[in-house]
């Protein structure tokens, strides 16, 4: 099965945050499935992190890499595609990086690990 990460659900992961629940981690474990990561929240954690709202182990240049390699997980490149379906998605949610990583959802036909509650207003399956 291939399952998009929300930011929060990767960064809970890669740092063993016990908020993650243990179906997500069950999931994301499973070699099986294939994990992705949108650019979308790669480049929130690179924003919150330049801004000092996230602070990582790690510089994020060495971090990120090495914890997508280790962990499987590809990532989910922004195409066009993605940005067409975002400018007709209902505003349920304000967040930019949430709205892209829903669009993205959507066109690839992904669900979302995620226990951000305002994506349920989407068509599309959350998994928690």
């Amino acid at each position: 099965m291939r399952v998009l990460l929300d930011t929060h659900s990767f960064l809970w992961f890669i740092t063993g945050d016990n908020r993650l629940s243990n179906r997500a981690k069950h999931l994301i474990t499973d070699l099986s499935n294939q994990m992705l990561v949108s650019v979308a929240s790669l480049w929130e954690i690179s924003i919150k992190t330049g801004m000092r709202k996230l602070t990582l182990s790690r510089p994020f240049e060495e971090l990120i890499p090495e914890q997508l390699a280790l962990n499987e997980i590809n990532q989910l490149p922004i195409n066009l595609d993605h940005l067409a379906k975002l400018i007709y998605l209902p505003i349920h949610h304000l967040d930019p990086f949430d709205r892209l990583i829903i669009a993205q959802a959507l066109v690839e036909e992904l669900p979302i690990i995620s226990k951000d509650t305002a994506f349920q207003a989407y068509s599309i399956e959350v998994i928690w």
